[in-house]
């Protein structure tokens, strides 16, 4: 057995991955960077929450990582529009 999976369960492991990759995908798409590493997981973290309840609305349900990126994807790039708008659009 390894060391982190006695400190750290996989999921969480799983979320943070999955946050890295979405939150990149959502600076990308928005800005055409990244936003740091740190940003990055912590935008696409709260965006597959907010993705995951899109997609649950719009009636689109799936599994496994490429679903799961995808909709983390959704709901990160949705956070950087709504945020760039109460934020005034800039930089």
């Amino acid at each position: 057995m390894h060391i982190l999976s006695v400190y750290i369960p996989q999921s969480v492991i799983a979320w943070i991955i999955i946050g890295l990759i979405a939150g990149w995908l959502a600076g990308t798409v928005s800005r055409g960077r990244g936003f740091g590493c740190i940003a990055d997981i912590l935008i696409g973290m709260v965006g597959a929450i907010i993705g995951g309840w899109v997609f649950t609305k719009l009636n689109i349900h799936g599994g496994g990582m490429l679903y799961s990126i995808a909709a983390a994807t959704v709901g990160a790039v949705l956070l950087v529009a709504i945020a760039r708008i109460f934020s005034g659009g800039g930089e």
